[in-house]
């Protein structure tokens, strides 16, 4: 499975619900940008009271999940050198590679592990004995069981050895696709992705509507002229690049731009339309994002772990807008922010039923909890020191001059 990877939009279920090599995905629909797994072992909050040292979590242990398909799960935690603990977390049917558990809390016999990355949480019960945890994986809003048993020499399961990672790609390639298949997509297909595995690209149940907007980073209201097929038929696409190392997130887009020319006999023109768009800038009270200068060549990850609950690492202005548009937003989202570099960053809004077209997605009515997140206007002002307006404004466009369903592999 890669430490790299990239994804758009994924709308899996339950089927997949732990996936090292990219994300893991919940039960509602699940974007990203690009990303990277990083491999450090992360320091973990000190437990919030001392446990008692017969019960002392310091172990391997493991468990399976039932997701459709069974994930074989272990984590070892140890002591941290600052106090408290520190793990990592495995899904060993899916690779070697570790996922750094962000926060873990020992409590009595409560157990809380974050793992921030992918958004998810486990929050388990230790056994009077000390050699069993009993709980619940959650991502979005389906929790599943997963319990784990201290594991013991004997019995502890074998984490398979991580592939070595793939270098990058040189920085001036131009690289093209050598091998590509396009085929229509199952009807009854759940699953929306756009991935990176290695050196292999992959689309799944895609319209050319958003193969389009990945690969120009357009919003759908930027491309004009496309016939109805472009929306209703989607697309399975596997390719391979013709070069040699990890491709950048941009070379990706290089590839399926010339794809799209090769295979769909795409031709355009540009031109510059008054559309209604947004304006990101940054708030009277000034930024609230968090720097993150750990992979400035890194990929980005952007994940939803539900509606309006968005996870932000490593990310650039562009990525986060871009993300947007593509997918929360009814138009162009244009970044006049001034904000460089990457950052981190959570947004717990409250979405509309004008939110999410870009992923087919139904929105549930507000509800009148007292808890509930603010919309997103004010989530954005209040949670990340940003402002969001709608407004009018000239915008690039795609202007369609001639495009064709596939031609045969």
């Amino acid at each position: 499975m890669l430490p790299e990877g990239l994804a758009r939009k994924l709308s899996f279920g339950r089927k997949t619900l732990v996936h090292f090599a990219l994300i893991v995905a919940v039960s509602l629909p699940v974007v990203c940008g690009l990303v990277r797994i990083p491999s450090a072992r992360a320091q973990a909050a000190a437990p919030a009271s001392a446990p008692n040292p017969a019960q002392d979590v310091s172990a391997t242990w493991q468990g399976t999940l039932h997701a459709g398909q069974d994930l074989r799960i272990v984590v070892k935690i140890s002591k941290a050198d600052a106090g408290g603990y520190k793990a990592d977390f495995y899904s060993i049917d899916q690779g070697g590679q570790a996922l750094p558990v962000d926060k873990i809390t020992v409590d009595g016999t409560s157990v809380k592990m974050a793992l921030k990355l992918i958004g998810g949480t486990y929050d388990g019960k230790l056994s009077a004995d000390g050699k069993s945890i009993t709980g619940n994986w959650t991502q979005g809003p389906n929790p599943l069981a997963l319990n784990f048993a201290r594991a013991t020499p004997e019995t502890e399961w074998s984490i398979p050895k991580p592939p070595p990672p793939i270098p990058p790609m040189a920085a001036d390639a131009n690289p093209s696709f050598e091998v590509a298949t396009i085929k229509p997509s199952k009807p009854d297909d759940q699953r929306k992705a756009f991935i990176v595995r290695g050196n292999e690209f992959h689309i799944i149940n895609e319209p050319l509507t958003q193969i389009i907007s990945f690969a120009f980073d357009v919003q759908a209201k930027q491309v004009v002229g496309l016939p109805e097929w472009g929306d209703s038929d989607k697309y399975d696409i596997d390719a391979k690049p013709d070069g040699e190392g990890a491709p950048s997130g941009k070379q990706w887009k290089i590839m399926i731009q010339k794809l799209l020319a090769d295979r769909f006999q795409l031709t355009f023109h540009k031109d510059k339309k008054e559309l209604p768009v947004y304006v990101l800038s940054v708030a009277k009270t000034g930024s609230k994002l968090t720097k993150d200068d750990s992979a400035p060549n890194g990929l980005p990850g952007l994940f939803f772990q539900g509606l309006g609950k968005l996870n932000v690492h490593n990310a650039l202005m562009s990525d986060f807008t871009g993300l947007m548009q593509s997918v929360v937003l009814d138009r162009p989202v244009i970044d006049q922010t001034g904000l460089t570099g990457r950052f981190d960053f959570t947004l717990n809004w409250t979405p509309d039923d004008s939110q999410f077209s870009g992923m087919g997605a139904r929105v549930p009515p507000p509800t009148d909890s007292a808890d509930a997140p603010p919309n997103l206007y004010t989530a954005i002002q209040e949670q990340i020191g940003l402002k969001l307006e709608a407004t009018k404004a000239p915008a690039d466009v795609m202007v369609i001059d001639h495009v064709e369903k596939p031609s045969a592999n």
